[in-house]
């Protein structure tokens, strides 16, 4: 048995009775995940998918998957996450491609068309695991013989921002190393100190199909802590969930604080919070020191990957008072037992502290423990500790030899009065290369500004070549499961003809 394994069991039989997780104001009690968690791996053993056996899951936030989350990882077994929310005939695709034995789901998305004959092509059994864990159709494991994944604990698909979405696969000793590195944050929670359920509520809304999701779950469970959990980030489920159970700390991608911003959530709903948590995407520093001033709340960006299985660097309250304005703008400081440099895209020359460059990152928890991971990620580390993110290497685009690093273009889009949230890709351009273009929402009760008037704005603010050929008003951007802007759907979205007045822009 793992580490990770004793430590699920141990805080599941501290108190089978006590409430674990509320789903739609319904509590689910620690009984009932364990409960879940035990039938879920019968029925596994008893169709023969045993330790190291891969088992693809439909993830959603809702509590029948913290029970499928925790039966794998008390078992062995290997979690290859598939994302419901895909279009129908994208997640048929994506079942057979990842070539299961079994797959795991809603029967609401075992209805969906196409899905079980999908399933049936690999010869992968369909389970359906609201309510009693259901066998909907047995597998023919001779078909396919279907690939093992001894030591891995998840298969988790990365976010897909700038392309097409890759499966990563998360050693669980690396999973555990970073729970156990989250967990020396928290007083009490160290070697040797034994498990007990805690005070308190921990609100999770990031999707379960990404890492936050999964961290955000398993952070929480393993420290004890209730948790309210969200199928999908609205502002109003969210002021609900922080009005009701009045947390000390919670958090959300950027793109939900000015969502929160935007809808003037009244400040009194937001009362309990001490801190607010934001990753997964650039944090404008504009914008945090607006929600400060709005909430008096601190916005406390971490930085991570996937790969990572979790965090590198993150700010802490303590960091925040005495650092934030000598360090607005970092990403945070570097986690304990986590080193970073930056090295020359060309030469592959380490550079000094406070130069810009790729990033490379080391960690116990990232690659083998010991070497140099790098990132495609334009970065500085100063000699303080603290992490600049500049953009990202494989978003730059080049208009005639010209190199624009598009979050330079967003930072300065979002200043505009009329602006809530902005994205820039490049387009295709026959005679230069390629060339920015930018989508917008605007800000509630604004009425977007014309075309020509934006862009003199932003020539007044940007070099020339840098100002976006279109831009374009837009209901909501294109996101990934984790809320970040999806630039492959943006750039086909801009690539299109503008949508007609009275149609959806979105």
């Amino acid at each position: 048995m793992t580490k990770l394994a004793e430590m699920i069991r141990g805080v599941l039989a501290i108190d089978p009775s006590a409430p674990a997780i509320e789903y739609e104001r319904v509590w689910h009690t620690w009984g009932d995940i364990a409960a879940a968690a035990e039938r879920l791996d019968a029925v596994l053993t008893e169709q023969g998918i045993l330790r190291g056996a891969r088992v693809a899951v439909l993830l959603r936030n809702r509590p029948e998957f913290v029970a499928v989350l925790l039966s794998l990882l008390m078992s062995g077994r290997c979690l290859a996450t598939l994302n419901p929310a895909a279009p129908t005939d994208k997640l048929a695709a994506d079942i057979v491609h990842v070539d299961c034995p079994v797959v795991l789901g809603l029967r609401e998305d075992w209805d969906r068309p196409g899905l079980r004959a999908a399933a049936a092509e690999r010869g992968s059994a369909c389970i359906a695991v609201d309510g009693e864990a259901t066998v909907l159709a047995p597998g023919e494991p001779a078909r396919g013989g279907h690939p093992g994944a001894p030591g891995i604990a998840i298969e988790m698909l990365s976010s897909g921002t700038t392309g097409a979405p890759k499966r990563i696969p998360l050693p669980y000793h690396n999973l555990e190393r970073a729970l156990l590195a989250a967990a020396a944050y928290e007083t009490g929670r160290g070697e040797g100190d034994a498990a007990r359920l805690r005070a308190g509520v921990a609100i999770v809304s990031a999707p379960m199909a990404h890492i936050a999701g999964v961290t955000g779950v398993m952070n929480n469970l393993l420290a004890g802590r209730k948790i309210c959990l969200i199928d999908k980030f609205s502002v109003e489920a969210f002021r609900d969930a922080v009005a009701r159970h009045r947390p000390k700390v919670a958090g959300a991608p950027p793109s939900a604080l000015r969502m929160i911003l935007d809808a003037n959530v009244p400040k009194a709903d937001l009362a309990s919070l001490v801190a607010f948590r934001t990753g997964t995407a650039p944090l404008d520093p504009d914008l945090a020191d607006a929600f400060y001033e709005k909430y008096g709340i601190p916005v406390l960006q971490n930085y991570g990957a996937t790969e990572f299985a979790g965090g590198a660097a993150g700010w802490t309250l303590k960091d925040f008072t005495a650092y934030w304005k000598a360090k607005r703008g970092s990403v945070g400081r570097l986690n304990p037992r986590t080193e970073a440099r930056t090295i020359d895209a060309e030469t592959g020359l380490v550079q000094a502290p406070g130069e810009t460059g790729l990033l490379e990152i080391r960690a116990p928890n990232i690659g083998d423990g010991e070497s140099w991971v790098r990132t495609t990620d334009l970065a500085i580390v100063d000699p303080d500790g603290f992490l600049f993110i500049k953009g990202r290497a494989d978003n730059a685009i080049i208009r005639g030899g010209f190199k624009i690093l598009p979050d330079d273009v967003v930072s300065v889009l979002q200043q505009h009065p009329a602006i809530r949230e902005a994205a820039v890709v490049g387009l295709d351009d026959p005679r230069l290369g390629q060339v920015p273009a930018a989508a917008y929402i605007s800000r509630s009760g604004i009425e977007p500004p014309p075309e020509d008037e934006l862009k003199t704005w932003l020539r007044s603010r940007l070099m020339a070549y840098q100002v976006p050929v279109t831009i374009r008003a837009v209901a909501e951007l294109p996101r990934t499961p984790s809320m970040k802007v999806s630039l492959p759907a943006l750039r086909s979205l801009l690539e299109g003809p503008e949508p007609k007045e009275g149609a959806d822009a979105a």
